[in-house]
């Protein structure tokens, strides 16, 4: 089944979603930085097909939802308050929660923000302490590169704009592409010059049941932090990806295991006769 476009307005801006699926259990995604909600095309149609309603989303700034060249509207704590806004839209009470990378570290902004909201946590690729030389590394180099070669940029763009979508890997690549370096510049220096994550003293109070997804030889990830995560929160459970590869090429085992907890989450709130984890109110 196809999936349902929709979009709301947030502080006068427009925030562009997809739905798959339909029903109260509901997942609501989150991509990763600079990428967009059709890096979930697969994942989100699989969960869907298992009795779930999967919400994936384009914060502002990514793709199809405004991007706006001013560094002063991007950071965590607003794309936390992205999420509730669209919670409140699709009157969804406390869903599972989470995403990718950015779309992780999201989650747990938006539990530290709204904790009576999120009804449990999924965080794949978390990006606290120990990543922060990686990141360091990764994006001065892309922050510069978008500073003064903009034109060069910008043209790349519009070529990669003519190429129809296809392989799914090659798209997710050339989504980077296809961007107006400008407000893809202003979402890096948001992010990158304030907070990033909530502090281990938050986290260490999340009581949502949380399933983190690590990966090896990632330094942008690092497995250390998927793992110092578990350890923080009382509810978290880890599972260990092969590679960063592994949901991407052969999806099967940790699309298997996200499954298993959604399906633990939504159980338990059923059994202590709520609505399914007080998922939705409409």
């Amino acid at each position: 089944m196809a999936a349902t476009e929709g979009s709301f307005r947030y502080h006068g801006h427009r925030i562009t979603y997809d739905v798959h699926g339909s029903g109260e259990r509901v997942l609501v995604l989150v991509h990763g930085l600079l990428m967009n909600r059709r890096m979930y095309d697969k994942l989100a149609p699989d969960i869907a097909s298992r009795g779930y309603r999967v919400v994936a989303v384009d914060l502002l700034g990514h793709g199809r939802s405004d991007r706006l060249a001013d560094r002063q509207i991007y950071s965590m704590t607003a794309f936390a308050d992205q999420v509730r806004a669209l919670l409140d839209h699709l009157e969804l009470e406390a869903p599972v929660v989470g995403g990718t990378s950015l779309g992780a570290n999201v989650g747990l902004e938006f539990a530290a923000h709204h904790p009576d909201r999120a009804g449990a946590l999924f965080i794949e690729m978390p990006v606290l302490e120990d990543a922060l030389l990686g990141a360091a590394l990764m994006f001065t180099p892309i922050l510069l590169g978008l500073r003064v070669a903009s034109p060069l940029l910008k043209g790349l763009a519009a070529v990669a704009q003519q190429i129809p979508r296809s392989n799914y890997l090659v798209d997710i690549g050339l989504d980077w592409i296809r961007q107006d370096p400008e407000p893809s510049r202003a979402v890096l220096e948001g992010i990158l010059f304030g907070r990033s994550a909530p502090t281990r003293e938050e986290r260490q109070t999340f009581q949502q049941p949380a399933l983190v997804i690590g990966h090896p030889n990632d330094p942008l990830h690092p497995f250390s932090d998927a793992d110092m995560l578990v350890e923080e929160m009382p509810n978290a459970r880890l599972v260990d990806a092969n590679s960063i590869l592994e949901w991407r090429l052969t999806p099967e085992r940790l699309t298997n295991e996200l499954a298993a907890f959604l399906d633990d989450v939504y159980a338990a709130g059923e059994a202590e006769g709520e609505r399914p984890a007080r998922a939705a109110s409409g």
